[in-house]
């Protein structure tokens, strides 16, 4: 109905769990990319809980579309069922042809999913369990689970699990009779609200993506937005929705804040008054008062010669110095100087914002040089002995890795654009343009970043080679040292070269802190994130420090 009126192809807020909509913040990007990490790489069982209507059916949509081609899921959406039931909901979601005999033998079926699973194995193919409102799984059920994670070979695990819930699954495994579940959780991700900054970026994310040019959202609505959706993404979903429709029947091409408080106040049934409404109804009673007391001391039912009470005495020149002082304090703060627009720093640096452009800006931070027409930019770092690394992330992740990253950003006309991020702080970023920086908030950025980067990074020996239990050598050697100064050992013992249990529970330990798949081996994130840990002297940094050092 009000598609053409506003620009748009498709309707902006839909609450249908589209991938093309997801919006990553923060910890949605670290979910989705722990996730899709544990699909290709890990093996054992991962957790992700969040409140109703924070995204996680839409992060698992947007998993299943990235999932690599030697990968299979079995989905499960409706796990209210008994343990045979849902053994056999395994079997069928793979595609494992059934014997009659075996349809109602729990052991018959777990034999031959443990047949199907090796054969997968030896193929090179993963398989992946995926349960959604997990919260709902039988006690029963969730013991067949556990029983699963025993499919292994002595190397590797069979069946990678992943739990998608309510905050009630965590709750759920924090039971003592299940804590032999919980303790084979290898990831643990909580979904919380969006914050308000976040709640307009995803605000605006939405409508560009169906098509909006301008902004048809005021700043003043988005900040309304967040208070009556608290960030809860399906709810933002509702209330503007219901919002485009209410500014389109009064012929309205901007929502403003109270057509928001109305379409929430439908949404909600009940009357929202605007936050402002309570404090000016206060300062009307004072009002009315001082006015009525004026009226009375006039007309002299106050005797004007009886000495007034402490607290409205004449002042003296010093107490009304001291009051004027007072209110210089207490005055609001000036508004900060305005930051670059993005938009417009976009617009104005577009012949520095190609690849090479910014690989040239990223490897001069190396001290190394970028030849125009001398292969990609990957190659020529590798030649200096630097490895590239291109992720799909979050900010939290650029933190921890702490080292100059390439964004890839898209402007508002469907233009790609390569900007260098040489500095995050908590509200800011600062980004490298052609030789200049320029300052911007993280809002603004989240409006064109989507989580692709690249950056850089100088191991020890290339290719970086993943360490695990069993392996000795100098490499082994420079790990334990490495992890035992930052956990303040100093005694390293015999064991130095030996990747033992000792330096398995130091690299789970550091794995843990950072968040990271804890699996014990140091592969080429748990190498670069320890890295960031204890930057070498002549390493650029986003931060000062790196996080956790």
């Amino acid at each position: 109905m009000y598609l053409s009126f506003f620009g748009l192809n498709e309707k902006p807020f839909s609450i249908t769990p589209d991938p093309r909509y997801l919006y990553l913040s923060e910890r949605h990007a670290e979910a989705l990319a722990h996730l899709l990490y544990g699909v290709s790489e890990a093996g054992g069982f991962v957790q992700l809980t969040g409140e109703v209507g924070t995204g996680k059916t839409t992060i698992v949509r947007s998993l299943l579309g990235q999932i690599p081609k030697n990968a299979e899921i079995a989905l499960i959406l409706n796990p209210r069922m008994t343990a045979p039931e849902f053994m056999l909901t395994i079997c069928e979601e793979l595609g494992i042809g059934l014997p009659d005999r075996a349809v109602s033998s729990l052991k018959d079926l777990v034999d031959i999913l443990n047949h199907y699973l090796l054969r997968a194995h030896a193929d090179g193919r993963r398989v992946v369990l995926l349960v959604d409102e997990a919260q709902n799984l039988a006690p029963p059920v969730l013991e067949q689970v556990r029983l699963l994670t025993n499919l292994e070979t002595p190397t590797d695990k069979l069946l990678q699990i992943i739990l998608i819930g309510q905050p009630e699954l965590r709750e759920m495994l924090a039971r003592p009779e299940l804590r032999q579940l919980a303790q084979r959780i290898t990831g643990r991700y909580h979904l919380d609200p969006l914050s308000a900054p976040e709640t307009a970026a995803y605000a605006r994310h939405r409508l560009r993506v169906a098509g909006a040019t301008s902004d048809i959202l005021t700043n003043g609505a988005l900040a309304e937005l967040y208070r009556q959706s608290s960030g809860i993404p399906r709810l933002i979903n509702v209330i503007a929705d219901r919002a485009l429709l209410g500014a389109y029947t009064q012929d309205r091409h901007k929502v403003t804040a109270a057509i928001i408080r109305s379409s929430a106040g439908e949404v909600f049934d009940r009357r929202i008054t605007p936050r402002w409404l309570p404090w000016a109804a206060g300062a009307g009673v004072a009002a009315v008062a001082a006015l009525g007391g004026l009226a009375l001391w006039q007309s002299g039912v106050l005797d004007r010669d009886t000495p007034a009470a402490p607290a409205t005495r004449t002042m003296d020149a010093g107490a009304a110095a001291g009051v004027a002082q007072a209110a210089a304090v207490t005055a609001p703060a000036p508004t900060p100087p305005a930051y670059e627009s993005l938009a417009t720093l976009l617009a104005k640096n577009a012949a520095a914002t190609t690849t090479d452009a910014a690989f040239s800006r990223l490897l001069a931070r190396w001290s190394a040089t970028f030849a125009a027409g001398a292969g990609d930019g990957c190659a020529q770092a590798s030649r200096a002995g630097l490895q590239c690394v291109a992720l799909r992330g979050s900010y939290a992740q650029l933190r921890l890795y702490n080292r100059p990253a390439m964004l890839t950003l898209g402007d508002d006309q469907g233009g790609t654009h390569q900007v260098l991020l040489v500095g995050l702080g908590d509200d800011d970023a600062r980004l490298d343009v052609g030789g200049t920086e320029y300052t911007v908030r993280i809002a603004d950025l989240a409006r064109y970043w989507f989580g692709d980067f690249v950056l850089l990074w100088k191991p020890a020996a290339v290719p970086v080679k993943a360490l695990s239990p069993g392996m000795s050598g100098e490499e082994v050697l420079r790990l334990r040292q490495h992890l035992e100064r930052l956990a303040g050992i100093t005694d390293t013992g015999a064991a130095g070269e030996r990747y033992d249990a000792s330096l398995v529970q130091l690299v789970e330990n550091f794995q843990r802190e950072r968040r990271l798949d804890v699996d014990g081996i140091a592969g080429w994130q748990t190498q670069l994130a320890l890295d960031a840990a204890a930057p070498a002297a002549d390493t650029p940094l986003l931060v000062a420090s790196a996080p956790g050092s």
